[in-house]
């Protein structure tokens, strides 16, 4: 059997960028994503890693069509015997049922009141979400449930959520985190190709910053020899923005993800390719493969360490509060809404 007989293909999805949030939304790919339907039986996963934030995590999608060069999830479409590189872009998987599954879920008396995180793997935001609103739907369950939420997220497509997102903020709290690691938008383009643009994330930023949602950034990845030098540019963007909080983390290249970075970025920024591989070894490149606890997310060396302190230095200027585990904002209870939460 196929590996994909599980799957039910869907060739009339609604193309998102002739949708209402069509805006929010990169360029139209060239190559129409193929994608399929899953009916999956359970959405929560955990982890016990020191080196993640959270311990539960929802993932709506399999694969991402923002196509990012260096994205760590690459290597999951293996076991789905599809390729970590063009087929993680164009072949979608939607989890259909994921909202209903995870209201039965969230049912279980360890999951009460435990953090969900948007999303551990993919992005919850991707153009698929306008098509399909699976993310929207599971946050209105994890607002029902009174479930604090972590997102992660290059979308700017997550401002659309700002209702649903800001009523868990009040309630269970919440966290949105937009992914912006390049100031460049060329440079952004290049390694990111279908993600929105970092203006358009910073708009929403703003936008969700302004119903009430706190917001941070997550300078992550942090490429030494590329976007060290934008550290202080960012977190001022993102304070000017609305953030209170942000974290950086070190370029990770799991499996095939190695290859693939440098052969993309070859081609993309040739310019740039050798700087940046000199500067990764000097920034503990050997790391960057790594799956072990404690070294998945940092580096190493004077360069590494002068990137992290100009991140703090920035941070604490523009009145950041820099994160090593980013967690959700929980809400400040009075006594009067007390009622309303646990009534």
């Amino acid at each position: 059997m196929d590996a994909h007989d599980a799957f039910e293909p869907c060739d009339d999805w609604a193309d998102p960028w002739e949708g209402e949030h069509g805006d929010d939304l990169c360029e139209r790919p060239p190559v129409r994503p193929r994608v399929l339907l899953e009916r999956a039986r359970s959405v929560v996963t955990s982890n016990a890693s020191p080196d993640i934030p959270f311990d539960h995590a929802v993932n709506p999608y399999r694969g991402c069509a923002h196509a990012c060069i260096y994205c760590y999830a690459r290597p999951t479409h293996e076991y789905l015997e599809l390729d970590a590189d063009a087929e993680f872009e164009s072949v979608l998987f939607v989890k259909s049922n994921a909202p209903e599954v995870l209201a039965k879920e969230l049912t279980a008396p360890r999951l009460a009141g435990r953090v969900v995180c948007f999303s551990g793997v993919t992005d919850p935001y991707q153009p698929l979400e306008a098509s399909f609103g699976i993310t929207r739907r599971l946050l209105e369950v994890c607002a029902v449930r009174r479930q604090p939420v972590l997102v992660f997220t290059k979308g700017a497509l997550v401002r659309r959520d700002a209702d649903v997102l800001a009523r868990i903020a009040r309630t269970s709290g919440a966290m949105v985190y937009l992914s912006i690691p390049f100031a460049d938008p060329e440079v952004a383009r290049a390694l990111e190709p279908a993600a929105p643009s970092p203006s358009a994330r910073f708009r929403a930023m703003r936008a969700l910053a302004d119903a009430g949602v706190p917001v941070g950034l997550s300078l992550a990845p942090l490429v030494p020899g590329l976007n060290d030098r934008d550290v202080a540019r960012l977190v001022e963007c993102a304070a000017e923005s609305g953030a209170t909080r942000a974290f950086t983390t070190f370029l990770r290249l799991p499996g095939p993800v190695e290859e693939i970075f440098a052969r993309r970025l070859a081609e993309r920024l040739p310019d740039a390719a050798k700087r940046v591989e000199s500067a990764l070894r000097d920034a503990g490149a050997h790391r960057a493969g790594r799956a072990a606890f404690g070294e998945r997310m940092v580096g190493s060396g004077p360069r590494w360490e002068l990137a992290v302190d100009l991140f703090r230095k920035a941070a604490r200027r523009c009145g950041i509060e820099a994160n090593d585990a980013p967690e959700p904002v929980l809400p400040r209870v009075t006594k009067e809404q007390q009622g309303e939460l646990f009534g």
